[in-house]
């Protein structure tokens, strides 16, 4: 299995693809890159894909600290390990937070950035005792089915979770979210803590692409909205039917807006 050393700690990626185009996805919390595999299924026969795994989280070692900034500094030596040039860099959710950093402050390093379900502001004020709560259960007892079925909701549309055609996704990824160790809890200490960067925004100077599913919860539409406003010449798209993990619940109009990006990106 791949593995890179940098900055200290163990990065586990996946790379499949040999296109001259180069796309890195930066996956969510309590995921993993497999969060990510029809867009990685769908783009490889033309791009070269790498996604990679958060310390903390997937196959990557555990090792503090886990905050935005130091996962900011980890993709951007992965990107210097692994690519010559500059490359397309996808962030979801907490991986929009790694994506913000990284291209208002190492613009050098990207040649397009999407985000999708994600903000450029801290965690809002309502939100924190009750992943707090959450987090000192999984702390204690790991994710159980009670912080999964809570937690089910913020990740996913209520549509999506209930129509009964995605009852079998719906139990794959809960499965795959109750798989996480205790130890994600220094991860999402390290999200519920973020400080924003919405003066960061106008520093952003490569194309760039924001995704949301308007029924996202997390990460509300209005927060995608911020983030258009505060890039120049930047694109929004909102997904009917999509929660916080459109990749997954919309994969073909996901598949075709970041296909087509590509390939506007690349003329």
């Amino acid at each position: 299995m791949p593995y890179l050393e940098i900055n200290q700690v163990k990065i586990y990626y996946t790379e499949q693809g040999v296109g001259e185009e180069t796309i890195i996805f930066s996956h969510g919390l309590l995921w993993s890159h497999r969060m990510f595999q029809e867009q990685i299924d769908f783009l490889s026969p033309r791009f070269r894909v790498i996604a990679f795994d958060h310390r903390g989280q997937g196959k990557s070692e555990v090792k503090a600290p886990f905050d935005m900034d130091t996962l900011t500094e980890d993709a951007l030596a992965l990107i210097k390990e692994l690519c010559p040039g500059p490359v397309h860099f996808a962030g979801l959710s907490m991986g929009g937070f790694v994506g913000i950093r990284l291209a208002a402050r190492h613009p050098e390093i990207l040649k397009s950035l999407i985000l999708l379900e994600t903000s450029a502001n801290s965690e809002p004020v309502e939100n924190i005792p009750k992943y707090r709560t959450l987090n000192n259960i999984v702390k204690w007892f790991g994710v159980i089915g009670l912080v999964a079925n809570k937690v089910m909701p913020i990740m996913f549309a209520e549509s999506w979770l209930n129509n009964p055609l995605n009852k079998e996704k719906v139990e794959l990824w809960k499965k795959e979210m109750m798989g996480n160790k205790k130890s994600v809890t220094g991860p999402v200490n390290g999200v519920i803590n973020r400080t924003g960067v919405e003066d960061e925004l106008k520093f952003i100077s490569c194309p760039t692409m924001i995704i949301v599913g308007d029924e996202d919860v997390a990460t509300k539409p209005e927060k995608a909205k911020f983030i258009q406003m505060g890039i120049a010449n930047s694109k929004l798209h909102r997904i009917p039917g999509a929660g916080h993990s459109s990749c997954i619940e919309k994969p073909r109009e996901i598949n075709r807006l970041i296909g087509d990006w590509l390939i506007e990106q690349s003329v």
